[in-house]
């Protein structure tokens, strides 16, 4: 960056599109609060198989949201696509709240599923194309930090909504309370707020030069270019997209992943997606209340619940952010593979032993810590970039799509397993996996600190 107008510049437009990881973070959070309230009002909370399709149909509207972003952000642009996910958001966020029966809640949570689909898949790669090469990793990072913001502001909403209500109260006194028929419904429409802004502010970022130099828009890509780097930046970076776009067609297609060279590549985004799910940190939040409760905390207060979880995982974000442009993307990656299979050797080791209390706890806090300063978001900067300009955006469908396959295969099967081989064996079998992503992303990922999306194409593509 040249001047700090320019680096403002940046700044502005990679926050904007960042709201979609906001609205993610708070969208897939929001339903954990308001779930004992909505679960009476709908009378389910004696339903198990509704109770969780209540709080897992919007998985469904991810896989479609990632499914049709590809395809469609490579033919209508980046820009367009995240201002249409912002409408989702807000469509969402009204009608979920305002839903009176379960039907029509479930709808508006797939809509609202849908979005999250397209902000995880089109929020990164955006800002990815518009962002030097040199500083890139940390404005992608944005995304990952503003995904973790929106699950603190879902979780602070959702305490201040049900604010003053006792933890032992009735299922006929909730449905009975202003909590049982209002508050569960402001907890979805205060994402409307936010959506209302993404929307708005969608309109006045410039579309992805990367995605208009494929439509021949050259002026406004040396425009849009100019204004983030300046002239000399502007005039480099056209003949690199030029060059790596030489020959190429128009028309992208799924075959296009298929092609010799690309294939690689998109196998590399689908198993670095997949094992950013797999990786094991969801079993510790699966085992948090557990844990928790061992060291002698309540973990239904959902202040507590803001105070150890969400500030870890925030501040670790930061530390990731301002990392990966200085220590790299594959070294945080195998810091955090590494990371994680020590801590769950430890952890399935203290379960094998029956060792409760504090050691659990400062371990689970340890592990979360891991993550989210480098799996978490480091895996979403290297999708961002891995991947050719010319099919970019339905690679980055493939992998997104992959990452929430692998969400839904593992919730469905954490049980079978964690039933069959009990926490012990859960530990040390995802401390397996970590292991083999860190020999994967040793042997497979090249680093792409400091390089232009072209010169990694380059080295990726044969």
């Amino acid at each position: 960056m040249k001047n700090k107008s320019q680096g403002m510049y940046i700044l502005a437009i990679s926050l904007i599109s960042a709201l979609g990881g906001f609205l993610f973070g708070y969208d897939w959070v929001v339903i954990g609060g308001a779930k004992p309230f909505y679960e009476q009002f709908f009378h389910i909370a004696d339903i198990p198989h509704l109770q969780g399709w209540a709080v897992s149909c919007a998985l469904i509207g991810c896989i479609l949201g990632t499914l049709i972003s590809g395809a469609l952000s490579d033919r209508y642009g980046r820009k367009k696509l995240l201002i249409f996910s912002a409408l989702l958001f807000l469509i969402s966020a009204i009608g979920t709240g305002a839903a009176n029966t379960f039907t029509p809640f479930i709808l508006y949570r797939i809509l609202g599923g849908i979005g999250i689909g397209l902000a995880s898949n089109l929020s990164p790669m955006y800002i990815a194309e518009i962002s030097p090469a040199n500083v890139r990793g940390k404005f992608v990072s944005l995304n990952q930090l503003t995904i973790v913001i929106g699950i603190l502001a879902a979780q602070i909403a959702n305490w201040f909504i049900a604010d003053g209500m006792d933890n032992e109260i009735t299922g006929a006194e909730i449905l009975n309370s202003w909590n049982g028929t209002m508050g569960w419904r402001w907890m979805f429409w205060a994402e409307g707020i936010p959506a209302v802004l993404f929307f708005g502010m969608m309109w006045f970022v410039p579309e992805s030069p990367r995605w208009l130099a494929r439509r021949h828009k050259h002026d406004k890509v040396n425009q849009i270019l100019t204004k983030i780097g300046g002239v000399d930046y502007a005039a480099n970076a056209i003949l690199e997209i030029e060059s790596s776009m030489k020959n190429e067609g128009d028309k992208v297609s799924f075959s296009s992943l298929f092609r010799p060279g690309v294939v690689g590549v998109v196998v590399l985004g689908i198993v670095l997606a997949a094992f950013q799910q797999w990786c094991g940190i969801n079993v510790i939040f699966m085992y948090a209340d557990e844990i928790f409760t061992a060291a002698g905390y309540n973990v239904s207060d959902m202040l507590f619940n803001v105070i150890i979880i969400g500030t870890v995982n925030l501040l670790f974000t930061l530390l990731a952010m301002f990392t990966v442009d200085k220590v790299g993307r594959k070294k945080l990656m195998l810091i955090g593979s590494a990371g994680l299979a020590v801590i769950y050797s430890v952890l399935g080791t203290f379960y094998y032993l029956g060792i409760q209390g504090w050691p659990l706890l400062v371990l689970v806090v340890l592990s979360i810590a891991c993550y989210a300063s480098t799996l978490a978001p480091i895996t979403w900067v290297v999708l961002s970039e891995i991947f050719p300009n010319r099919i970019r955006g339905v690679s980055m469908a493939v992998a997104t799509f992959s990452l929430w396959t692998a969400s839904m295969l593992l919730t469905f099967f954490f049980p079978i397993i964690n039933n069959a081989i009990e926490a012990s064996g859960s530990f040390w079998l995802f401390a397996i996996l970590c292991f083999g992503g860190f020999i994967f992303i040793k042997n497979k990922l090249v680093e792409t600190k400091g390089k232009s999306l072209e010169e990694i194409e380059k080295e990726l593509v044969n």
